[in-house]
């Protein structure tokens, strides 16, 4: 008898859970249907409007420091994970450049001696980046950004789609053969395809899904992307100030050297973005303003 009144609570629970999600998609339908009605804007407009948005973007967030997690699984040949790592940073600008701060590994502070080691690497590289003017690599990184990849690849199949409850116009991309790359960056770029979910109000990049079609030789053939590894990347507005990168993850193999194999997931989360004090330089040790709802 228990049995039978715990099914039949059960199932009426079930009923009702149906019964809500159906009346939500009744309701959602005409605001869905107006959605769809709607004309898409000017593509080749809504797109410069875009590109330029992600490069104001990018320059903005050299104003701001943040924290930045990586956690690595390093893959077996058959796709089980060999080991597992994780990294933390402070990460901010020197004349565009980005510098990097290692503070944790694997959820632990470094001790002093890695503390003083890593103190010393990161004054290093700041005395070059304040040499190194901008656009180039201080050390000779590849660094891919959206916008790099937003200037070299061919739109197709304009549609709308909700993501978090928001508006988008989604569109599916390939590599432009015929677009000129400025360094491996874009010339890798060239080499992608995926789909790219831009938020319609703000005209901002939301999400970005990109593969390899072909692989990637850098460092004078010394290290290669192998072709389908992927990205994911993920902007969002942050303190409904700016928008801003919230998470990455990146599925790749390749080799190094030649001969020395590697497969890898990396998931990277960026949080408790602060802005620089006006009058500090960016530097190490430079003063941030912490912004509303940051503690």
């Amino acid at each position: 008898m228990i049995a039978e009144h715990s099914n039949m609570l059960l199932a009426r629970v079930n009923s009702l859970r149906v019964f809500s999600l159906t009346l939500a998609c009744v309701l959602a339908a005409p605001a869905l249907r107006a959605q769809s009605a709607t004309p898409l804007p000017d593509v080749p407009t809504l797109l410069q409007q875009v590109l330029d948005h992600q490069r104001q973007m990018e320059s903005v967030q050299e104003n701001y420091t943040f924290r930045e997690l990586d956690v690595t699984q390093t893959l077996n040949k058959d796709g089980s994970v060999k080991k597992t790592e994780s990294e933390t940073y402070e990460i901010f600008y020197v004349r565009s450049h980005e510098v990097r701060r290692q503070i944790q590994k694997d959820g632990k502070d470094l001790d002093a001696n890695h503390q003083q080691k890593e103190q010393e690497r990161v004054t290093k590289y700041i005395e070059k980046a304040q040499k190194t003017p901008p656009g180039q690599a201080p050390n000779g990184e590849i660094v891919l950004s959206v916008s790099h990849i937003l200037a070299v690849v061919k739109f197709t199949s304009p549609r709308r789609e909700l993501l978090d409850n928001r508006p988008t116009i989604t569109f599916d991309f390939t590599g432009d053969s015929h677009a000129k790359a400025h360094g491996v960056a874009e010339e890798g770029a060239k080499r992608m395809s995926g789909t790219v979910w831009i938020d319609e109000k703000d005209r901002q990049v939301r999400r970005l899904v990109a593969r390899l079609d072909d692989n990637l030789h850098v460092g004078f053939g010394l290290f290669s992307i192998g072709k389908g590894s992927n990205l994911v990347f993920d902007q969002k507005l942050v303190n409904n100030e700016l928008w801003l990168p919230t998470s990455a993850d990146v599925i790749a193999s390749g080799r190094a050297f030649a001969f020395v194999g590697f497969r890898a997931n990396v998931h990277v989360t960026d949080s408790d973005y602060k802005k620089f004090h006006a009058e500090a330089q960016q530097q190490a040790g430079a003063t941030v303003v912490p912004q509303p709802g940051q503690h």
